[in-house]
């Protein structure tokens, strides 16, 4: 049962990156929490609210044009209707006509929700963003 749960979480995790990554934005809606919340990078500050979080992938995807994205070592934890992911990431991306190539470790936490797995909160850890 709980390998069933990881797996599920896991192809929560892939299903938001391949949404995204298509600029499919409206799409991950259903897979958000109203009040999700989103840390930024360094805990430096924090947004709250699902509009919030999906115009941040809205505007990255507006002004970046992502050329490779890899995602892998996906780890998850379940306790209860709770779980915690993470994997690590390695992007190259374009923007302003320069070209970075970010890395970093995803960490997402989701709450059970029928047969779903919702987004409450997420972070990025770990990021390392360089020209490319």
């Amino acid at each position: 049962m709980q390998d069933a749960k990881q797996e599920a979480v896991t192809a929560t995790i892939r299903r938001i990156n391949r949404v995204w990554l298509e600029g499919q934005i409206e799409d991950l809606g259903p897979m958000v929490h109203p009040a999700v919340v989103m840390v930024f990078p360094g805990f430096t500050g924090r947004m709250q609210g699902r509009q919030e979080f999906l115009a941040g992938f809205q505007d990255f995807c507006e002004n970046a044009k992502v050329q490779e994205f890899r995602d892998h070592d996906h780890q998850s934890d379940i306790a209860g209707d709770t779980a915690v992911a993470t994997f690590q990431y390695e992007m190259v991306y374009e923007r302003s006509g320069e070209r970075y190539r970010s890395t970093g470790r995803d960490l997402w936490v989701f709450q059970s929700q029928g047969d779903a797995w919702i987004a409450v909160w997420r972070t990025m850890l770990e990021v390392k963003e360089t020209a490319a």
